[in-house]
């Protein structure tokens, strides 16, 4: 199945090198699309070399620093129109481990949507102070209570969609960033009636550059999640999904 591994990128030029060829050598069905926000650190110039240099990696540049979801969703377009079978969304910081990539892979033979997942039968996070991890951890029975979707990572953004979910999703109208574009696409998949699933994954704290996440999103977030609930007059379950 071939598959687009998306990566979006702001000052990650310590990482992005060591990323892509781990990325590229996880299976030979795997392409890479680096989305680069104009970083100043060059990350942008050396998506394009890599890219010169290996036919299986790509490189997408927008204007400014204009978010994470917006990022995810130039990517799924891209992805679209290129004709690819499956899209997975990676970090660039290695929290990620490259060399899960084929298990997402074979769970997707029998799911519409993979997500990894750091929670699902035990916690599996390496190197993150305990405020953090309770933050995290808070959040997923957060979305979970409020929403009533059965997903135990919610907030993760190691993931895997087939070409179906995201031709269906009105990718227009998603405008979430951070935890809550995470949020969102799980939601709208559940709803909708896409096939689920989570395999479990260790999530590994950056080694090298900074974090993203700030207060804002965390409060995007924890917004999102009532408008999702209002917005289906809190329904418990998904959709039924016609018979082929």
């Amino acid at each position: 199945m071939k598959t687009l591994v998306i990566v979006p990128t702001y000052n990650e030029a310590e990482n992005l090198p060591r990323l892509a060829e781990a990325v590229l050598a996880a299976a030979p069905e795997l392409d890479l699309l680096v989305v680069d926000d104009n970083s100043p650190d060059g990350t942008g110039k050396l998506a394009d070399d890599i890219a010169a240099k290996q036919p299986r990696a790509h490189a997408l540049h927008r204007p400014g620093k204009l978010g994470l979801g917006t990022a995810y969703i130039a990517g799924f377009r891209w992805a679209l129109e290129h004709g690819y079978e499956a899209v997975m969304e990676m970090d660039c910081d290695f929290s990620h481990d490259p060399q899960a990539l084929p298990a997402f892979l074979a769970a997707a033979k029998d799911a519409d949507v993979v997500i990894g997942s750091r929670y699902k039968g035990g916690i599996r996070v390496v190197d993150w102070p305990m405020r953090r991890l309770l933050l995290s951890y808070g959040a997923s029975l957060y979305v979970r209570l409020i929403t009533g979707m059965p997903v135990c990572d919610p907030t993760g953004g190691f993931k895997l969609f087939r070409r179906e979910v995201l031709a269906e999703l009105d990718l227009g109208g998603i405008h979430s960033g951070g935890y809550s574009f995470q949020i969102e696409m799980n939601y709208r998949c559940w709803m909708a009636g896409f096939r689920v699933v989570e395999i479990p994954i260790t999530f590994a704290d950056r080694r090298v550059g900074v974090s993203k996440i700030s207060r804002r999103i965390v409060w995007e977030a924890l917004w999102m999640v009532w408008r999702l609930a209002f917005a289906n007059f809190f329904r418990r379950h998904p959709h039924r999904r016609p018979v082929a």
